[in-house]
C-alpha cells in the first residue's frame, strides 16, 4: 500500500426512481439550498450532494438529488433567490417528466425581512408585508420598497 496511488477518473451519483433533482446551483451553494429545504438529513429520505462539479455553462456548479420529495412553489421562490440559474427536474420511474428553469421574480414578497431596523416592516405596531425590487439578477442583489435598503446575497443567506 505504502506509494501506492489510488485514482479516482469519475464518480457518479446514481439515478434516482423517484424526486426532485436540482441542478445548475452555483458552486458553493447546495448546503444554503438544503437549509432552504429544511433538510438535515433526519427526515429519513435520500439526499445526494455533488459540490463544484465541472458545468460548461457556469465552470462549475452544485447539484443536489431528493428521492421522494417534490419541491412547493415557495420552495422554489427562495432557491430562485440564491440559485436564479438553478434547473428542477422532476422525477418519476428514473425519467425526467417536468423541467423548469428557475426565474426570479421582479418583486420579491412576504419571503425575507428588512435587515434595516428602522423600516416599517419591522415596526411591530405596522403590519406591512415586506416587499423588495429585485434590481440585479447576478450577483442578486434586492431594494427595499419602503425603505431603500440594499439586500446582497450574504443577507438572504442569512435569513435562512
Amino acid at each position: 500500500m505504502v506509494g501506492e496511488t489510488i485514482r479516482i477518473e469519475e464518480l457518479r451519483i446514481k439515478k434516482i426512481e423517484e424526486g426532485t433533482v436540482i441542478d445548475h446551483i452555483p458552486a458553493g451553494y447546495a448546503l444554503s439550498v438544503l437549509k432552504i429545504l429544511n433538510i438535515s438529513g433526519k427526515e429519513g429520505f435520500t439526499v445526494s450532494i455533488a459540490m463544484n462539479v465541472p458545468s460548461r455553462k457556469l465552470k462549475k456548479k452544485d447539484i443536489v438529488k431528493i428521492e421522494k420529495r417534490e419541491l412547493k412553489e415557495e420552495e422554489v421562490n427562495k432557491i430562485a433567490l440564491i440559485a436564479p440559474t438553478a434547473t428542477i427536474n422532476i422525477i418519476k420511474d428514473y425519467k425526467v417528466i417536468k423541467k423548469r428553469r428557475i426565474t426570479l421574480p421582479s418583486v420579491i414578497e412576504n419571503i425575507l425581512k428588512c435587515i434595516n431596523p428602522r423600516c416599517i416592516t419591522n415596526s411591530p405596531r405596522e403590519k406591512v408585508t415586506t416587499k423588495f425590487l429585485v434590481i440585479n439578477n447576478k450577483p442578486v442583489k434586492l431594494k427595499c420598497k419602503y425603505c431603500g435598503t440594499i439586500l446582497e446575497l450574504e443577507d438572504i443567506i442569512s435569513q435562512f
